[in-house]
């Protein structure tokens, strides 16, 4: 019985010999693989590449934030340009309307001028008509007069002895009185044909200045219509260009936030794998310990065992 049980103590110890045995070589290629990592530039050279990737990264992410700082600049610069437009826009509206306003007002001092020439038009015609009514009346005038101092100095022949008294003198003055009359009041009608013609082509000056302002001012309306235009494009093609850039701007940051994103992740990935390989070769440590002592307590009872056994019998 006692050699079944140091055979059984024998094959049990050779088994974990072995296991010891191999567990000793695992450890030792576990120590110099740690070693080598440990002392090669591999693990160097594969902490450089992450610091250098985070450093990159790093890069990046600074170089989006100056982007972003410049893009907000140029947001600012457009914001402020869109504001300069829009005042210049109310600016030009405001020309707009004071154009609109001067061309109703020329409109009405066009009307007011045609209407007075219209006026003076038909005043000349009748001045006219009053002159050629004047005209009949001092020519049936003269004509009566004619004839009565016809049938005066008829008359008077028919009485040669009268007194001197009696001599047609006074018709001869009245006849000139009423020449001078006449010659006065065409005099006054002359005077006034020309004040009118006067009027009528300074009438006529207003008028044509009234359709130059007028045309001036259709003028200035297009072109003030075209700027306003043209600044309206401007500003919906900056408003264009300021929504592209914002969108570049969002799409380059959510990419920046997914590869900073994926690198925490493998970051937190290798963490949890060096843990594993912590706790793998702290576990191996323990098992080693276990192993020794176990290892210890064989030989202990292996070595009181062939002491015993080589003790004399007596």
């Amino acid at each position: 019985e006692e050699s079944l049980q140091m055979w059984d103590l024998n094959k049990r110890l050779e088994a974990y010999l072995a296991r010891v045995k191999y567990l000793e070589e695992e450890n030792e290629v576990l120590r110099a693989e740690i070693q080598s990592a440990k002392g090669s530039p591999a693990g160097d050279s594969w902490r450089m590449k992450y610091e250098e990737e985070l450093r990159a990264l790093r890069d990046a992410l600074d170089h989006a934030f100056r982007e972003k700082c410049t893009a907000e600049l140029a947001r600012d610069n457009l914001y402020e340009e869109i504001q300069q437009v829009k005042s210049r826009c109310q600016k030009e509206q405001a020309a707009r309307e004071e154009a609109k306003k001067q061309l109703s007002l020329s409109r009405k001092e066009l009307e007011e001028e045609r209407r007075a020439q219209i006026w003076l038009k038909e005043r000349a015609v009748q001045l006219e008509k009053e002159v050629e009514t004047l005209l009949e009346v001092h020519e049936e005038e003269k004509a009566g007069l004619d004839q009565e101092i016809a049938s005066f100095s008829q008359s008077l022949e028919s009485f040669r002895c009268a007194s001197v008294a009696f001599q047609p003198v006074e018709v001869e003055d009245y006849s000139k009185r009423l020449s001078e009359i006449w010659k006065g009041a065409v005099e006054t009608y002359k005077t006034e044909v020309s004040q009118l013609e006067g009027s009528l082509c300074q009438a006529k000056e207003n008028l044509w200045k009234a359709v130059e302002d007028n045309h001036q001012s259709q003028l200035q309306l297009q072109h003030l219509e075209k700027d306003l235009a043209g600044l309206k494009a401007r500003k919906e093609m900056l408003e264009e260009s300021l929504a592209q850039q914002w969108q570049e701007q969002r799409g380059e940051a959510e990419k920046f936030q997914l590869a900073m994103e994926a690198l925490e992740q493998e970051q937190q990935s290798l963490r949890v794998q060096i843990a594993r390989v912590l706790e793998d070769r702290q576990q191996l440590m323990h098992l080693k310990m276990s192993l020794s002592l176990e290892v210890a307590t064989y030989r202990t009872l292996l070595e009181a065992e062939s002491t015993r056994l080589q003790m004399p019998a007596g």
